[in-house]
């Protein structure tokens, strides 16, 4: 079977991942049985720059008919991250109803982690939890305006937006999850200090916790989540929270695991009416563009990704096993956010050869 994918390089060093990961999926794909078409648009800051949009006006139209999105990173020093974000992704991910955001953390052996006392060999126990952000509504639901703009007695409102069905969705998600895993899920909330909407969220939990009595619940604010990630991160297995607390979680759990280099994610619509969306957490890093040291794992992790999405089991398999062996490889290449001298290029060669 063959796969019509559409890639959005992005910014930065989104170019050189997504480029540099391609071929790599192109040949677990391959090995599977399967094929891969691309579509590349190049959408981005210096789109916007040049015509005053990040993508055209019929962009997400053109998306639609994909049977999944790779997408690289976005993000310019020139443009404020606002404009990025609401330009590009958040119109993909809000008209394509990607409800489930999807981010394994995952301290791999030869990974260590900057926690003292964690490392592959550790006795504290694994790190190996996923997050399951709500990915649409909640504080990214970009509710709210400005008044009185210029004026000392400005005023900003932004207000935050749960409904029930968008609740329910990840909260079920995260469960089903937790019952493929250790059958454990910590709900993270502030709901001490937002009385509407994220008690409404804590008893959506409650309403579905009962629907799988052998999930244990853990229920935590987003305070201590945050501290305990940090204390005592190999007690975690699945955690459910809203779009900002999962966001900021998860860059929690992608250090904790050693990189930002490491951490791949998913942007899912559950009913499979529109594409998916996968992405590197790690941003455009200006810092480093053009440098050739980008670590293009967590786009190849977030390829598997894709592959588990569309039931290729297989060809995702494949791209786990040839991380997984490369990181467990005192000899093998490593970019400089793992602490070694090697390239990106030298990185996706040696996948290669293990693939």
């Amino acid at each position: 079977m063959a796969y019509d994918i559409a890639t959005i390089p992005g910014d930065g060093i989104g170019v050189e991942v997504v480029e540099a990961a391609r071929p790599l999926l192109e040949l677990s794909a391959d090995d599977a049985g399967c094929a891969i078409e691309w579509t590349e648009y190049d959408w981005g800051t210096e789109r916007y720059l040049e015509t005053g949009g990040m993508m055209p006006e019929d962009g997400l139209d053109r998306l639609a008919d994909h049977d999944a999105i790779l997408l690289g990173a976005v993000g310019h020093p020139d443009v404020p991250d606002h404009v990025t974000l609401r330009g590009l992704m958040l119109p993909i991910r809000k008209t394509f109803d990607q409800q489930i955001c999807k981010r394994p953390a995952v301290l791999y052996e030869g990974v260590e982690s900057p926690l003292r006392g964690y490392d592959s060999e550790s006795d504290d126990g694994d790190i190996d939890f996923v997050v399951f952000r709500e990915n649409t509504e909640g504080e990214y639901a970009d509710v709210g305006g400005r008044a009185h703009v210029g004026f000392d007695h400005e005023v900003a409102v932004q207000s935050a937006v749960y409904t029930r069905t968008g609740t329910e969705v990840i909260v079920r998600a995260a469960f089903e999850e937790a019952k493929r895993r250790e059958q454990r899920v910590t709900n993270v909330t502030k709901s001490n200090a937002q009385a509407y909407g994220m008690v409404m969220w804590d008893e959506i939990v409650e309403e579905v916790a009962a629907e799988f009595p052998d999930v244990t619940v853990d229920r935590l604010l987003v305070d201590a989540a945050s501290m305990d990630l940090i204390r005592r991160p190999d007690e975690f297995d699945v955690i459910v929270a809203s779009n900002l607390f999962g966001d900021i979680l998860t860059d929690i759990g992608a250090i904790v695991t050693g990189s930002m280099g490491l951490a791949p994610s998913a942007n899912i619509n559950r009913e499979g009416a529109y594409p998916s969306m996968f992405e590197p957490v790690h941003g455009s890093a200006p810092d480093i563009e053009g440098e050739g040291v980008a670590n293009p794992l967590a786009t190849v992790l977030s390829g598997a990704m894709l592959f588990e999405h569309l039931d290729e089991r297989d060809a995702a398999d494949s791209l786990h096993r040839a991380v997984e062996e490369q990181l467990a490889d005192p000899e093998a290449p490593r970019t400089p956010d793992l602490g070694g001298d090697g390239t990106t290029a030298d990185v996706i060669t040696d996948l290669r050869d293990r693939l």
